[in-house]
């Protein structure tokens, strides 16, 4: 039974501690309670893969923390394959285009028609999360709030360790596996070994100012716009709420920035004619995030397996950041349920590879829409290949085409391993399954 996998051993004094350690013991330790962890978890249990997930913050904190908001198609599939999709269907906001605005005018890219009947869905991550909490506590799973003092032991070994404190109590949780879903500040990648990885990034010459306003959005998709001041991006949260961005410096202060300053900057970059203007509203929520690009090769090390922003960190333009978390745990459920199944750990040797092909081209598309929508300081040469890049991708339908593939999500593995399944008995290349196949009708709730 799920419910019984954070099982108690014998308690035993710590050398160092002055408390006795409580030792438990579980199939796979999660870190971090963002939606790749809680989403693995979701996805093992379905399997009957017992789990604990361990997070530093407080459940109110992660329920209310403002996040990435666009879903890609397999993302929305795998959801809702994972019966966790209930209020995303009904209060998701589809969207079947996108804008980009230039040169005065607005030009549409419609997703849908150019990739063959597929969209995204506006749905914010706090949102995800709060329906993945409620499912793991339906389900009666393990999920430990304001852990602290979370380090990892053994990870090279076959039965890796992971130390927290917890209410006051010192606990030694034994696990098969850890997955590392605790972003990019967590303790879980620091925890590899130097030199047993390679980092490989890129920071970029501004940063966003993003606000959320108290007003119902009056567009149904969003807008991208390149503007001689620079970049802005219409987009939304909700029925009620507007979520609006602004390139600025990487060291803006903020208190420069009071309401009328923000709204006046909008206004002069999103406003490309007269048919539409913007609507104000009581700003609810502002601050300023940096862009970087970020990947770590490999994402795994002995029984640690990275996952999300603990593993790569992509710019927003391109709305990739919390798709790609969770298509790294769904590799990283099938991978351990053939582990726990049969013994099988060929896909788990292999998830840093089948993963970094699906990162290596959202990081791609990231910097590509980064570098063509916003205004590098100074570099006039740079100015001209933007241009001429943007008329290129509204007047091209094969230019669009790559844009709207690459917007809604590719698919969350092209494979489950290095190469593709061969029947041997046939010789014959075998398709591999889809989510609803992977992820069979349960009774499991």
């Amino acid at each position: 039974m799920i419910g019984s996998a954070y099982r108690a051993l014998p308690i035993v004094p710590h050398p160092t501690l002055s408390l006795p350690m409580i030792s438990k013991r579980t199939q796979v330790g999660i870190v971090g309670a963002g939606p790749a962890g809680l989403l693995l978890a979701r996805l093992l249990h379905r399997h009957s893969i017992e789990s604990v997930i361990l997070e530093n913050r407080s459940r109110d904190y992660i329920e209310q923390r403002v996040r990435a908001g666009v879903l890609e198609q397999g993302t929305v599939d795998l959801l809702i394959a994972a019966g966790v999709g209930e209020r995303l269907q009904k209060e998701g906001l589809v969207h079947h285009g996108i804008e980009l605005r230039f040169g005065g005018a607005g030009h549409r890219i419609d997703l849908t028609r150019l990739s063959g009947g597929k969209s995204i869905t506006v749905y914010g991550q706090q949102e995800v999360v709060k329906d993945l909490i409620k499912a793991r506590l339906a389900a009666c799973g393990e999920l430990v709030f304001e852990v602290e003092s979370v380090t990892l032991h053994d990870i090279e070994s076959s039965a890796p360790r992971i130390l927290f404190r917890s209410n006051g109590e010192e606990v030694e949780l034994y696990c098969d596996a850890i997955a590392g879903c605790d972003g990019f500040h967590g303790v879980c990648r620091p925890s590899i070994p130097a030199g047993a990885f390679s980092i490989f990034e890129r920071a970029y010459p501004f940063a966003w100012l993003g606000i959320l306003a108290q007003d119902p959005p009056t567009r149904d998709e969003l807008i991208y716009a390149y503007h001689e001041r620079g970049f802005a991006l219409y987009s939304m949260r909700s029925p009620q709420v507007t979520r609006l961005y602004l390139q600025v410096t990487p060291d803006e202060d903020l208190a420069a920035w009071p309401d009328e300053r923000i709204w006046q900057e909008l206004h002069a970059r999103l406003e490309a004619d007269s048919a539409w203007s913007l609507r104000e509203g009581p700003i609810l929520e502002r601050g300023v995030t940096g862009m970087r690009s970020f990947v770590v090769e490999p994402m795994q090390h002995g029984r640690l397996f990275l996952a999300g922003d603990a593993a790569h960190i992509v710019p927003p333009t391109g709305a990739k950041g919390m798709n790609l978390a969770i298509a790294d745990v769904f590799v990283l459920s099938q991978a351990l349920r053939e582990f726990f199944g049969s013994g099988r750990a060929d896909l788990l040797d292999a998830y840093s590879q089948t993963c970094l092909r699906r990162v290596w081209r959202a990081e791609h598309f990231s910097w590509w829409m980064t570098s063509m929508l916003h205004r590098f300081p100074e570099d006039a040469f740079q100015q001209k290949l933007q241009r001429s890049q943007l008329d290129y991708v509204v007047s091209s339908r094969a230019a669009a085409t790559s844009l709207a593939e690459n917007y809604v999500g590719l698919p969350l593995a092209r494979r489950l391993q290095p190469a593709e399944e061969i029947d041997e008995a046939t010789t014959q290349l075998r398709p591999l399954p889809s989510i609803k196949e992977v992820l069979w009708n349960s009774d499991i709730a």
